[in-house]
Formats: C-alpha cells, structure tokens, sequence
C-alpha cells in the first residue's frame, strides 16, 4: 500500500517560515485542551535486553475495538510529552487507534532506568521495544511514526524488517527525519535560536545523568561547551568507543541508497525550507518500490501547521493513511 499524499491546502502566508513552522511545532499552546489519549495513558516500563529499560506510554481504547496501534518516537531530546507527540497521538485517538509512545533512553523522566547514557546509534534496544508493543498488540495493524530522530529510527528498523521481520507491522512514516546527522548537527548550530534551544535541553539531560550517577559521569567541563558539535566531541571521546564524531554519525546516515533494503511500507514527508534537513538528501535519495518521498514547500522541522488553530497536516495524513489498512481482529 502507498502512501497517501497530503491533502492539497496552500500554506497560509504567514506560516510559511520555516524557522517560524519550527519553533511553532514544539509550542505548548498547540497541546492545550482536552487530550483523551492523555486521560487513557498508562506508564510501561519495556525490557529491551541486555538489561536496558526503555519507559512508554501506552493509551488503550476501553471497551472499543481499535483501528490499529500505533507507535510514536519523538525527536533528539524531545519526549514521549513533546508537542508533536501529543497532538499527533491525540488525533489518532481520536480516529480510533491506540496509542504507544516511547522515550529513547535518557529521555523524557527516563535517566534513572539506565547507567549508560544514549546515543542516537543504539538501534538494537528501540527496535526490540518496537517488537514487544507489537507483539503484545496481536491482532491488531500496528504502524510505526517517528519525527525527526524518530523518524532516522523509525527508517532503520523499516529496514532491519528485512531480516527480523515484524509480522504486523504494516507502515512506517518518518517525519523531517535526520538522514544525514552530520550535517543536520552542523546546520543547527549555525542557528543561534535552535543552537540555543538543544544546548539547553541537552545540559539539562545530562546534568541529570551525572546527578545520578556520579560514579559514572563528570560532565561539568563538558556542558561549558558552547556548540551541539564541541559536546559530541567530548562525550564520544570520554564516553564512548568511537574514535570520531564522523565515524559515529556516519553508523546511523540514511542517505543515497541506505534505504533500498527497506523492507515495509514506508513513506517520508520533509520540507523544502526545514532549516535543520537539507532537502537535497531527500532528492538524492535512491530507495526501493516500498518507499515513498513527500517534499512539501512549506512545514519547517516537523510543523507543517496550517491555520490560526496550529493544527499539523500529517495528523490527518497519518490517519487517512492508516485507515487504508482496515481493523484487523483475531
């Protein structure tokens, strides 16, 4: 099944600003209101093996036969409590569909549930979390949503479907997903307002690591750092096995023909004026007959609002797109 495009509607003109679509898609102002997603969540704590514990938000629809399940992954130093996260899975709730959102170690109020801290390579634990949701969701279409990062994830364990597949995972989407992190990382930091926003959020992260491992973890010097690239550096180096931040974002760079093994359905909307995501890496990108590439003019870093309510357009988009899968029961 192909992705769905997304339905015609001119941007207005004054939202089409990318850096303005950016900071606008993470306002809180967009979340207020009543969230019946929210009123149904209920903590899970997954075991995603070799000890590590990833912490979810699952939202069942009591005494309702759902749509489907669908998964969430929120962006780098987001949360399974950013913005985009609860507009998204409000709208879906309220289309029918149940509900799991994952925090990526370290974030959101995670830190506690493992010593190590994260890295954007470490596939292997978000891609067993995936499974067990879906496998505790049997019966049921389960599709996959991931923004930005999320969206990087979300590609990869498409990919890694090839040969550990994911028997009802049906869809997979990627929101102004990060192909070329590098890159992406050099671009925000060119920004002094985004540059600004993830050192904050960044610090504060780590801050906390280190207050609670203190055995582990001596930051202090590090988030002196004025640049998202100075703080890569010094982590990787103190922290890590990497010999390089090049050789580490190169373990997770989705671009050329990284995605022609893409083994489910799998679509991927980006904007042309998202100041974060080149737009040229979408272009160039040599994928397979499962995937599908939606550029749109307007949208920034995971907005695409449209209108004075700041609604996004890939909440319905989502919807309609999943909606073509019918329910599924046993």
């Amino acid at each position: 099944m192909s992705a769905l495009p997304l339905r015609p509607c001119p941007t207005p003109f004054w939202l089409r600003n990318g850096h303005l679509q950016t900071f606008l898609a993470s306002s809180g102002f967009r979340a207020r209101g009543a969230n019946p997603m929210l009123e149904a969540a209920r903590d899970v704590i997954l075991e995603a093996g070799d000890g590590i514990r990833l912490l979810g938000s699952h939202s069942r629809h009591p005494g309702a036969v759902p749509k489907g399940l669908v998964v969430l992954l929120h962006g780098w130093e987001g949360s399974i409590g950013s913005t985009y996260m609860l507009c998204t899975g409000r709208a879906l709730y309220r289309r029918g569909y149940e509900v799991f959102r994952l925090n990526f170690r370290d974030h959101g109020r995670s830190h506690h549930l493992n010593r190590g801290i994260f890295y954007a390579v470490l596939l292997d634990e978000v891609f067993e979390a995936v499974t067990q949701v879906a496998a505790a969701a049997a019966g049921l279409n389960v599709f996959l949503a991931g923004f930005s990062l999320g969206g990087n994830f979300a590609l990869r364990i498409a990919r890694r479907c090839e040969t550990h597949p994911i028997p009802n995972l049906r869809q997979v989407v990627a929101v102004s997903a990060a192909l070329d992190p590098e890159v992406s990382t050099a671009r925000a930091d060119r920004h002094p307002l985004i540059r600004r926003y993830f050192l904050k959020k960044w610090r504060r992260s780590l801050a906390i690591k280190q207050q609670l491992f203190p055995d582990l973890y001596d930051v202090s010097d590090i988030l002196r750092l004025q640049t998202l690239r100075e703080i890569t550096d010094a982590l990787l180096e103190r922290y890590s096995q990497y010999p390089s931040a090049r050789v580490y974002f190169q373990a997770y760079t989705l671009t050329g023909d990284a995605l022609q093994s893409i083994a489910v359905p799998t679509a991927l909307l980006t904007a042309q004026d998202d100041p974060i995501i080149p737009v040229r890496d979408y272009h160039e990108l040599r994928a397979n007959e499962l995937t599908r590439v939606v550029v749109e003019p307007h949208g920034g870093h995971n907005g695409f609002l449209e209108g004075p309510r700041l609604r996004s357009r890939y909440e319905t988009w989502l919807a309609d797109m999943f909606d073509g899968y019918g329910a599924v029961r046993p």
